[in-house]
């Protein structure tokens, strides 16, 4: 059974507990403040610790040596930031999200290949897409008949560099718009997708479970040679250009 830890018992962090624990998921949550930790429903069953969330001995004690994933979302920038890194950095936790309020903050962070999401747009949804790969592709729109879904695809790192077409060619998807660093971008015929990069894609509802299990596992072979040729082509164009 995957193991979360949550940093703030705030509104979300309090929503985003009960939700994975309803979902039959082992949960920890941090706060500094013991009061906050009563926000918790009486029935909880996780973890409740008191203490930084920063503080690598209180995110032992919260199980962050075998966490799935960790979600930090106090109110204030600092402590997110700063607990975001000791999971990923001294504690190897691959899924991290961090709740950042500056967005020039927020962007030098998705450099950092840390995802945060901005409290303009903040929902505990959007926080439990970045930690549940299962909830990755939960639909943003689905059209008339109920066949075609806009949903955001949740990508191994390793795909990092490759271009658009090529993940178009490899899942069937049609790539709709990206989100980088916070602003909507429409794809171009050189656009690559990179870490941290959010993608929205139109796809077959049909087709979800073996989008998501492609994309959950390195490109392969062939979808790298063809990512390999769509950027040749594009360097023969600029020669020819010039």
């Amino acid at each position: 059974m995957p193991h979360f830890v949550i940093m703030g018992a705030g509104r979300v962090g309090v929503m985003l507990a009960h939700a994975l624990e309803d979902s039959g998921h082992s949960v920890a949550v941090v706060d500094q403040d013991d009061r906050s930790l009563r926000r918790l429903r009486s029935g909880f069953q996780g973890k409740k610790v008191t203490g930084h969330g920063f503080d690598r001995d209180v995110l032992r004690r919260a199980g962050i040596e075998t966490a799935y994933a960790f979600a930090a979302v106090s109110s204030g920038d600092n402590t997110n930031i700063l607990a975001a890194r000791v999971a990923r950095e001294t504690f190897g936790v691959e899924r991290v999200v961090a709740r950042i309020y500056d967005p020039a903050r927020a962007e030098f962070y998705q450099r950092l290949g840390i995802p945060t999401v901005a409290a303009v747009r903040w929902s505990a949804d959007q926080v439990l897409r970045r930690m549940l790969p299962e909830q990755s592709i939960a639909g943003d729109w689905r059209e008339a008949s109920g066949r075609l879904q806009l949903g955001e695809l949740s990508l191994d790192d390793s795909w990092s560099g490759l271009h658009l077409d090529a993940i178009q060619e490899a899942t069937g998807v049609r790539i709709a718009f990206v989100t980088r660093f916070g602003e909507g971008i429409l794809p171009g015929p050189s656009t690559s997708y990179q870490k941290g990069d959010v993608v929205h894609a139109m796809m077959r509802i049909e087709d979800i479970e073996d989008v998501a299990r492609v994309l959950a596992q390195p490109p392969t072979a062939q979808i790298k040679e063809l990512a390999q040729s769509l950027r040749l082509d594009e360097d023969s164009d600029g020669s020819e250009e010039a």
